[in-house]
């Protein structure tokens, strides 16, 4: 039964207090953790999934697909919203089954979002590198094809150096501190923001009625499809709550943040879909670049620089938030004794995890500079949707267990809201492809034999 026990949620809060000046420094505003929700979920999906999903799967009736996956979203968002108000500290989904479910449980969910933020974040850098080599083209620069992508010596490629040093700077970047780090993620949100909104505005004069005739070209069924694959678009705002012990008033930012990057997240998604499909019939659509594309179509390619640069900028602080949320994660495991204790190690000045922010930058630049990740992609999804699913599950049981609890914000309509959440989330994962489950499992069999053999015995439970 050791296997199980639990980290009380008084016990957490009581260390968190504790810990005082010596703690993770709290200067984060609900301003902020907005700013790392929708930096982390409006990146490649709102320039690239667009135009694939509109021409494969949903037409002109994409529009309705992204309001489904936000809805569905949303339940699972207002329960991230309740634990976060709850429990104020670091780990996200790892810390709260920690108090639901018991250590292994939480052992589980926390290797599984190491296999989330890590993978993505090396995905997102050879991402970022293909666009950056694109700029680089365009002004006649061309990197040495050695250096220009994964190790793949029959492709004549070793090492995507621009991938690598990409990860080293912002893993730099977060090391000095969440303010810091958050402020110039801030200002990349904003631009990124700014340039989706200079296309809706150009875009919007050319918009034709006619091509959103029909609106559902593949049925209902097929918004349903475009919905499943949308979703995977507005997976990220879970980072939020990993920040949780640097929110200056944690149980009300942290809800308000984690919502209204949600809303603003979706807002955009649907106007950009409705302007897109709009512009350029949606059978034209099936491109790697559709928002470039539909200006191209238009004749309107002056802002297509605009788009590349906020195209690039949009993918920057995807990997910052994740490279951000993978160091919280680390640190808040680390100080629980199931990871060396070294990564919950905060620096004198900065008051950042400096070691588990080097670990993580590490690690993930040598994934991303050596390794290619096109074709493990679902890996990503199948992590989060593990990580929706519990955290849904432990709402309905620490409703009945905990009533006492203090709660700022309240999921409504317990338990079926959170049910919604686990049926949707659980849809998803069994229509994800066999091999994708294979990898998942092999991951989770080193997760457990870490755990068994390290883990257990260094618990601070023991």
């Amino acid at each position: 039964m050791s296997f199980f026990r639990k980290k009380s949620i008084t016990s957490m809060l009581e260390e968190k207090t504790a810990a005082g000046e010596g703690g993770l420094k709290k200067e984060l505003t609900a301003f902020d953790l907005t700013m790392l929700g929708v930096g982390c979920v409006v990146g490649t999906g709102i320039f690239v999934l667009t135009g694939v999903a509109a021409a494969q799967h949903a037409g002109p009736g994409l529009i309705l697909s992204f309001v489904l996956a936000g809805i569905v979203c949303a339940f699972c968002a207002l329960c991230y919203a309740e634990f976060a108000s709850m429990v104020p500290v670091s780990g996200s989904a790892y810390t709260y089954s920690y108090a639901t479910f018991g250590e292994i449980v939480a052992w589980v969910l926390g290797w599984d979002l190491i296999l989330e933020y890590g993978f993505a974040a090396s995905m997102v850098a050879s991402g970022w590198s293909g666009y950056f080599q694109g700029l680089l083209s365009g002004f006649g620069l061309d990197l040495p094809k050695a250096l220009s992508s994964a190790f793949n010596p029959a492709e004549g490629t070793y090492l995507d150096v621009p991938a690598v040093l990409i990860v080293l700077l912002l893993t730099f970047i977060v090391s000095r501190g969440a303010k810091e780090s958050t402020r110039l993620n801030s200002i990349m949100v904003i631009l990124k923001v700014a340039v989706i909104l200079l296309f809706i505005v150009v875009g919007v004069f050319y918009v034709k009625p006619s091509n959103w005739t029909p609106f559902m070209p593949f049925g209902f069924s097929g918004v349903v499809t475009g919905a499943a694959t949308a979703f995977l678009a507005y997976i990220g705002f879970d980072v939020v709550a990993t920040a949780a012990e640097e929110v200056k008033n944690p149980q009300k930012d942290l809800p308000r943040g984690i919502i209204w990057s949600l809303v603003v997240c979706s807002l955009l998604y649907v106007l950009v879909t409705a302007v897109l499909t709009g512009i350029v019939p949606y059978y034209l659509l099936n491109v790697k670049n559709p928002v470039a594309f539909a200006l191209q179509f238009i004749h309107q390619d002056w802002v297509a620089g605009f788009i590349s640069l906020g195209a690039i900028v949009g993918i920057t602080t995807v990997l910052f938030v994740l490279l951000f949320g993978q160091t919280r994660l680390f640190y808040a495991i680390g100080r629980d004794g199931l990871l060396p204790e070294k990564l919950s190690r905060l620096h004198p000045k900065t008051g950042a995890p400096s070691v588990s922010t080097w670990v993580t930058g590490s690690v993930v630049a040598v994934f991303a500079g050596l390794i290619p990740l096109d074709r493990l992609a679902d890996l990503v999804s199948i992590g989060t949707l593990f990580a929706f699913i519990s955290v849904s599950i432990g709402i309905i049981i620490l409703r009945k267990t905990r009533p006492d609890l203090q709660r700022s914000f309240k999921v409504p309509l317990v338990p079926w809201i959170p049910l919604i959440a686990v049926l949707t989330c659980g849809y998803l994962l069994i229509s994800l492809p066999g091999i994708t489950w294979i990898a998942f499992l092999v991951w989770m069999a080193i997760g457990l034999i870490v755990y068994f053999t390290y883990s257990h015995k260094h618990s601070h439970l023991s």
